[in-house]
């Protein structure tokens, strides 16, 4: 397990590789301005895929993070 300072940079880097570093910004600000229930949140996050959909892009997204290494 990695401890909360690395779990929050290896957030902040997979913002910034996203987005980018103004929107990653204006993500944050947005996630601490507005109220935000993250599991209310999750619950409807996915709502309209199935289980092997959300399973088949987990395993295509690690298997391309793998190649990238």
């Amino acid at each position: 397990m990695i401890t909360d300072t690395e779990i929050k940079i290896k957030g902040l880097e997979a913002l910034i590789k996203t987005l980018g570093e103004v929107e990653a910004e204006r993500f944050i600000s947005l996630i601490m301005r507005e109220p935000f229930d993250y599991t209310k949140w999750q619950k409807t996050l996915w709502a309209d895929k199935s289980v092997e959909e959300l399973s088949a892009a987990a395993m295509q997204l690690r298997k391309k993070s793998k190649m990238q290494k």
